[in-house]
């Protein structure tokens, strides 16, 4: 199996799981080129994707549905009420033949892949995050959630690999620039996961099986990539598990996610 965080942060976010035959995309916030032209550049081929599952209705997570549902044959896998929030949202419609429904806590078989949705605290209609168990290889993506909760590291325990939110810095995003009822928000406990917090979440869910953990949604004004390298290196200390840091602009395929194709 072979993971690609294609894009990550307030811009767009997108996601790549591969298993040399089919890829699912997590996320649509990138546009259609984009995706295609950021798998290629990560040895990922853009033909093999068949279907984009959806964490909830946020434009930089499902800014492209429209064109993609317009020029592709893809199908999306997402909650009623979220499915519901992105047709009002775009005035489109997604044709049940194009729509897998979800429902959280409840996996989905999918191509042979089990699919996992489960509920984060965030403030959208119906948020999840994802968990993905594709022969033996266990990967979750977490992100947009405003605080840890124990259904949460329950759906990130025995993972292979962990996609997880380190927003912010609380510190640099109250003295920061922001306007306030933008800071009470990321702040809230339906907003977005500080520093602090990834690492209270990643410490609960650390295990030997853990091989790679990708830092996502790192916000530009208010967080610094090497605090949070150094952050969650300290949780790591001592543990054979890689750690990256996922960009807005430049796509990353870890190594060690490439061989857990092997595995």
């Amino acid at each position: 199996m072979h993971y690609a965080a294609l894009a990550s942060g307030s811009k767009g976010n997108c996601h790549a799981f591969c298993d040399g035959e089919r890829t699912l995309l997590l996320d649509a916030g990138l546009s259609l080129k984009q995706v295609r032209l950021r798998m290629e550049s990560v040895g990922l081929d853009h033909r093999t994707v068949r279907a984009v599952a959806l964490t909830h209705e946020h434009s930089d997570h499902i800014g492209a549905v429209g064109v993609m549902l317009r020029n592709t044959d893809w199908v999306f896998l997402a909650t009623p009420d979220t499915k519901s929030a992105v047709e009002r949202i775009h005035g489109i419609e997604i044709p049940g033949h194009r729509w897998i429904p979800l429902r959280a806590g409840f996996a989905v078989d999918w191509c042979g892949w089990r699919v996992h949705p489960f509920t984060l605290p965030h403030d959208a209609t119906d948020p999840v995050a994802y968990r993905v168990e594709v022969k033996g290889f266990n990967a979750a993506v977490v992100t947009d959630l405003g605080h840890p909760t124990a259904l949460v590291a329950d759906h990130c325990q025995d993972l292979d690999l962990l996609v997880l939110e380190a927003n912010h810095d609380v510190d640099m995003l109250r003295e920061g620039e922001y306007p306030p009822p933008l800071k009470a928000r990321i702040l809230s406990r339906v907003g977005h996961l500080s520093n602090v917090s990834m690492s209270e979440l990643l410490a609960a869910v650390l295990s030997p099986r853990l091989r790679s953990v990708v830092m996502a949604h790192l916000s530009e004004q208010n967080n610094d990539p090497e605090l949070v390298r150094v952050v969650a290196a300290e949780v790591l200390r001592g543990w054979q598990t890689s750690l990256h840091l996922a960009h807005q602009r430049d796509p990353i395929r870890p190594e060690a996610t490439r061989s857990l194709a092997a595995s």
